[in-house]
């Protein structure tokens, strides 16, 4: 069981790629909330040019595992309380530690954005780790913490406020100032892959409750297209993300045992202009809708993904600047209806570009919430979602630490 390791309370898996290595500053600035944690990746020698370019002390111990070998893997997480992987695509290199963690009772968290892996994995971890005590916690980065977290926050309100839930959300981007990680663009690019080659995995691609097994919601709005909101009084259009957090925020709902109905209704959009503006958010919904439509035509014709892998993907160990990140913010909305037609409205907010500089205060944080702040009685072992697994505690610690804010509107 997790609680019988004592060496170390977090090793992050992956440091000497860009987002591990900021994973690793970030700990170290932040005081990682007093956590003993190591680094760990396939070579010595740029684990310790991490160290020594992040100028940390010597008590962060360097590990040696790489993520296909299955028996240095299994040695590493015993090691262990806790372990934050950035180590992706996770299609590709992702099973072997997560099912590591899930056999040795060693708590996981990840930023998995991912859904045909990560459908695949709750089947076969799930009788691993509820055996095992292991927590098993995917999609801990921009995608899907402030989206899953945000509906949370707002049906907490509800509840407290009309003593029931609502019945629909929306989840709208209203503001965002930076680029998708190099990470979640090739994991994209391995869905396209894994989809072309089993066409038949389309269908779970398109399904909101493809990561809730044995349950089937009602018809789900559609997150394709231009469309007018009269909750927000704007025009919307398609989010790149909508597809894995939908998927997340329904099995959140799942897990807790649907304590927003089984009849709950969410959908996730880009807002196109401020509200009220009218025809001119009109156009940029459409020209967004149009474009959505050309890149996931393009993204399906095979010279396409190959120039992307090619020239625009970030290689490893590259990035933006700390400038570009530090500048970067986002701001979510979160509206809500009750049955009764009761209304309530949460922002949320993030001070840092939502790819990098935001992701790795939010998987960091994550993990430090699973060791520290969540009870194990309320969280045994399983597999997870940020916001079943670390609900209002994460909430309240990423207000408190990671530059996140989230607020009921007036």
């Amino acid at each position: 069981m997790a609680e019988q390791h004592q060496e170390f309370d977090l090793i992050v898996f992956g440091a000497t790629g860009f987002t591990g290595r900021l994973v690793a500053e970030y700990l170290h600035q932040s005081g990682a909330a007093g956590a003993q944690w190591a680094m760990a990746g396939r070579s010595l020698d740029k684990l310790a040019a991490v160290r020594d370019e992040l100028q940390l002390p010597p008590s962060v111990a360097l590990l040696q595992a790489d993520a296909a070998d299955a028996v240095a893997l299994h040695a590493l997480v015993a090691r262990t309380h806790c372990v934050i992987t950035t180590v992706g695509p996770y299609q590709l290199h992702g099973e072997p530690l997560a099912t590591a963690c899930a056999e040795g009772g060693t708590d996981y968290v990840d930023l998995c954005g991912e859904p045909l892996w990560m459908a695949r994995m709750i089947d076969q971890l799930t009788p691993l780790a509820q055996r095992s005590g292991a927590r098993i916690v995917f999609s801990c980065g921009f995608d899907s913490i402030p989206f899953d977290l945000g509906v949370v926050y707002l049906q907490a309100e509800a509840q407290q406020r009309f003593g029931h839930p609502l019945a629909e959300v929306r989840g709208r981007v209203a503001r965002v100032k930076g680029t998708a990680s190099g990470g979640t663009l090739a994991s994209m690019l391995e869905t396209i892959e894994a989809v072309r080659r089993e066409p038949a995995l389309l269908k779970l691609m398109s399904n909101p409750f493809a990561l809730t097994p044995g349950f089937k919601g009602p018809r789900q709005p559609s997150g394709q297209g231009a469309d007018f909101d009269d909750w927000a009084d704007a025009w919307t259009a398609p989010f790149l993300m909508a597809t894995i957090n939908t998927k997340n925020v329904h099995r959140s709902n799942a897990l807790r045992g649907h304590p927003w109905g089984q009849d709950f209704v969410y959908s996730e959009k880009l807002l196109t202009g401020r509200p009220g503006e009218g025809d001119k958010g009109r156009r940029k919904a459409r020209t967004l809708a149009r474009l959505d439509r050309l890149q996931n035509l393009a993204l399906g014709f095979g010279p396409t993904r190959a120039l992307l892998r090619r020239f625009v993907l970030a290689k490893p160990g590259e990035g933006p600047d700390r400038a570009a990140r530090e500048a970067g913010h986002y701001t979510l909305w979160f509206t809500g209806r009750t049955a009764g037609g009761e209304t309530l409205r949460a922002i949320v907010k993030g001070d840092r570009d939502p790819g990098y500089g935001s992701t790795c205060k939010l998987i960091g944080e994550a993990a430090l919430c699973l060791l520290q702040d969540v009870d194990r009685r309320a969280t045994p072992g399983g597999v997870w979602t940020p916001g079943s697994a670390l609900g209002l505690a994460l909430v309240r610690r990423l207000q408190a630490r990671a530059g996140l804010s989230f607020e009921i509107a007036a």
